[in-house]
């Protein structure tokens, strides 16, 4: 069962991807590879991100709602 990383464990990764892609050095196979695993990186990123804004939202939502109340009283 694979470990799930952190967010900033994903994006650091995918920095790294990034640069050994950049870099030319690596072989076609070993490319397509690392294209791959930053594929699915960035789609985990992308998840989190998305989940981060629902919670803020869903926060602001909150506040509003409380400050509302707090003003009718």
């Amino acid at each position: 069962m694979e470990q799930k990383r952190s967010f900033e464990e994903a994006i650091g990764r995918l920095q790294e991807i990034v640069t050994a892609l950049e870099s030319g050095k690596e072989s076609l196979e070993d490319s397509m590879a690392l294209f791959e695993e930053g594929a699915k990186l960035s789609k985990e990123c992308y998840g989190a991100l998305s989940q981060a804004e629902q919670r803020i939202t869903e926060f602001t939502k909150l506040t509003q709602a409380s400050e509302s109340e707090n003003e009718e009283e």
